[in-house]
């Protein structure tokens, strides 16, 4: 369909889950598509040539989101490549859960950077190329943890929720200058994380769910599509719940 073509993306954290799936229909669309990875560089390696197939521009970066400095470095580096930036996607996000009463320093830090600090990184990072050419989508990944918490997940709920705040914010700041802002809120979304869970944990989740069944990262990937397209051209500062009911 080429809702994308033309459009150059940057989707952090995109080697494998959510992201991969995004950075795919992404390229399916006819985006160029810059990515970034960090440990995982035998599959960003994997995807890269992967998305070249399609016979779209694409290039893996090795950066951490969450450090400042890395943020602007990569954002002018994916413009010089590939000569403009029109869709940011802040997908980069870790978990180390655990009860609040046992929850270290660290654990909290960690997750605070990863999830929320890396948004705030890029999207200024990229927000001087955006405002310059008067045109373009910034998409965050959240959770339905953010919005409704999760025992255990204090410090992911906390980063979470910061995003919808956050997104809601830059919507503000920057409509009038025709930049979009506007977040998604995945539930339970089966991926490799999900694998590793309890087959019984899993049917409890599902029995939850109006749809009663685990969302795929494919369908995640198709709201980022339309929120990155011109279909969504008036919307911003939206939480999209692709949760299957959920949170209904």
């Amino acid at each position: 369909m080429n809702l994308l073509k033309g459009k150059t993306v940057l989707i952090t954290g995109a080697s494998k889950g959510i992201g991969r799936s995004i950075a795919k229909r992404f390229a399916e669309e006819g985006a160029n598509v810059a990515f970034t990875y960090l440990s995982s560089v035998e599959k960003g390696q994997a995807l890269e040539q992967e998305l070249q197939a399609l016979g779209i521009k694409a290039k893996g970066y090795r950066s951490d989101a969450s450090i400042f400095k890395a943020a602007e470095e990569l954002v002018n580096q994916v413009v010089a490549d590939f000569g403009s930036l029109e869709v940011l996607v802040n997908n980069a996000g870790i978990t180390k859960d655990g009860l609040l009463m046992r929850m270290s320093e660290e654990q909290w830090d960690t997750v605070l950077n990863v999830n929320l600090k890396s948004v705030f990184n890029l999207t200024k990072a990229a927000t001087r190329i955006l405002m310059k050419q008067k045109n373009g989508s910034i998409i965050n990944l959240t959770s339905v943890v953010g919005i409704r918490g999760n025992a255990g997940q204090a410090n992911y709920a906390a980063s979470k929720a910061g995003i919808i705040g956050f997104t809601k914010s830059v919507a503000l700041e920057l409509g009038s200058r025709n930049i979009r802002s506007n977040a998604i809120a995945p539930g339970f979304i089966e991926t490799e994380m999900t694998g590793e869970l309890d087959q019984k944990v899993v049917d409890e989740w599902k029995q939850g769910i109006p749809l009663k069944r685990g969302g795929t990262p494919d369908e995640v990937a198709d709201c980022a599509v339309f929120l990155a397209s011109d279909l969504s051209r008036y919307i911003t500062g939206q939480v999209l719940q692709v949760d299957g009911g959920m949170l209904t």
